[in-house]
């Protein structure tokens, strides 16, 4: 009796609809940045003997090389995202 009831539990039964869902997921695109070539540093050439303004000078120059490359750096990495 038992049985009979749960069979005809069963036969009443709808069919599940079918739902299709969009997901949205994230794929991971390569960069295709453009190189940014390491300048030739104002300092490197520096010797021990040189002068302390002439050492002040490619210190300072370096500065500003080291600010501008930076900044390449920085439009690079931001042309990724």
């Amino acid at each position: 009796m038992v049985l009979t009831l749960g069979l005809t539990g069963c036969a009443g039964a709808i069919e599940p609809q079918v739902q299709y869902v969009r997901v949205e997921v994230p794929v991971q695109v390569p960069c295709r940045a453009p190189e940014v070539a390491m300048p030739a540093w104002a300092s490197a050439s520096l010797q021990k003997a040189d002068s302390l303004e002439l050492k002040v000078r490619a210190l300072l120059a370096e500065r500003r090389q080291r600010i501008g490359y930076e900044r390449q750096l920085e439009a690079a990495v931001q042309s990724c995202r």
